[in-house]
């Protein structure tokens, strides 16, 4: 059997055992972020599967953002396990959103869900240093002067530090990866309005209004704020 063809079904099946292996000591315990994982050799070895098999398991989990691959042959060669899978997940949302096996209402009240939930949290989680990084976003999109491109980024930047301020790494994760798979559907947006200086002077009171609730500490307003706030935009912009 050659390096393709006839070979190849047999592979894919083989590197979905090794991936199973993997994950299997990653549940035990075995295997934790930050961990080496064996030599792409001693893996095949200790698993019984060829190193092709092993090589194709890496490049999927690489893919789905759970290992980062270094080179060389100094401290930061290898395959390493990571738990910072954000990029890849904003990766596939966004893929399924473009490719409209998600839909835009669908996207909406997923953000609405979680960033009720984050700005709840928030409310009793942010620091100092939350409250500020929020004001300096706000402040930014009150410039006369900031473009559409600039508030847009802004806005995007808001919304995200919200959820960092939750305090919960998973609703973060998946905010940010909601929020930016819709940026371009949003920039469209804004960029399409008759008005765009009176459109963003009300989102910037909007977000206000969201941050004065969380900085007095009340979730359920902040909850109710940023909801309205989300389906207003969207409404509005008939998406």
């Amino acid at each position: 059997m050659g390096s393709d063809g006839a070979a190849e079904p047999g592979r894919r099946r083989i590197h979905e055992v090794v991936l199973a292996k993997i994950e299997e000591q990653i549940a035990n315990g075995q295997l934790r972020s930050g961990d080496r994982l064996p030599a792409e050799r001693d893996l095949a070895t200790e698993l019984g599967v060829s190193r092709p098999a092993v090589r194709e398991a890496i490049r999927v989990l690489e893919a789905m953002g759970t290992v980062v691959q270094g080179t060389g042959s100094g401290p930061d060669a290898g395959t390493v396990l990571s738990a910072v899978p954000g990029a890849a997940l904003t990766h596939l949302i966004s893929l399924h959103v473009m490719l409209a096996s998600i839909g835009t209402a669908d996207v909406v009240r997923a953000r609405v869900a979680l960033e009720r939930e984050s700005s709840r949290l928030a409310a009793t989680h942010a620091t100092e240093a939350d409250h500020a990084g929020l004001v300096e976003h706000l402040s930014a999109m009150e410039d006369p002067a900031i473009t559409v491109d600039e508030f847009n980024d802004r806005d995007t930047a808001f919304h995200l530090a919200i959820a960092q301020a939750s305090g919960n790494a998973l609703v973060a994760e998946l905010t940010t990866a909601l929020r930016t798979a819709m940026r371009p559907t949003l920039l469209a947006a804004l960029r399409s309005t008759p008005d765009f200086r009176a459109v963003a002077a009300r989102l910037a009171d909007e977000h206000r209004a969201i941050h004065a609730a969380l900085r007095a500490g009340d979730g359920e307003l902040a909850a109710q704020r940023i909801e309205a706030h989300i389906d207003g935009f969207y409404s509005g912009a008939g998406a």
